[in-house]
């Protein structure tokens, strides 16, 4: 009798240490897949969603998150704004749900910041800049071409259409020193 309950202890000890160690490995596959999500995945999993952006050198932006690209996202605000914000400018997000997906596409996931500013050059929309280097100062304009790593925009009042009247100044400025364009 004395072995028997023996046994049974040590079997019930032995399964207990399984169990941890099952447990264990979970946990640290767990956190191994955690490390593997980017910025933009969790990003991708709150489309859809309400979020409040802080910018490195704007006021934070809050709207809808309609889509991510492979190096931005694109946030549509009240007033019917698009706001196109690159990631490197973000400083945090707020309201993210618990999720993150994948690049859902080939296509998707190569479609960037160059490609959407070239998207607004040719619709020729009036937009405001947010630049590092301009600071607190929004440039406003059209954006006449985009380049691998700068845009020129064709500075102007929002309210009057580009014409070369209208055209104070033109402008380059490096991508990288891209906080967000805005576009109504």
């Amino acid at each position: 009798m004395r072995l028997d309950a023996l046994f049974e202890d040590l079997e019930s000890q032995f399964d207990a240490l399984q169990d941890g160690d099952l447990y264990g490995e979970v946990a640290d596959r767990i956190r191994a897949e955690v490390g593997k999500i980017t910025v933009l995945d969790r990003l991708r999993g709150a489309v859809g969603t309400f979020v409040r952006v802080e910018l490195t050198h704007a006021e934070p932006v809050a709207g809808t998150l309609s889509r991510v690209g492979k190096d931005c996202l694109l946030l549509e605000a009240e007033r019917y704004e698009e706001w196109l914000i690159p990631v490197t400018a973000l400083a945090a997000v707020h309201g993210l749900g618990p999720w993150a997906e994948p690049a859902e596409s080939a296509i998707a996931a190569k479609l960037g910041l160059a490609h959407l500013l070239r998207g607004i050059a040719r619709d020729r929309s009036p937009v405001t800049v947010f630049s590092a280097v301009a600071g607190a100062h929004p440039i406003t304009g059209t954006i006449d071409r985009v380049g691998a790593d700068f845009l020129e925009i064709a500075e102007h009042p929002l309210d009057a259409p580009r014409r070369r009247s209208e055209v104070y100044n033109s402008r380059l400025v490096p991508t990288q020193s891209l906080t967000a364009v805005r576009r109504r």
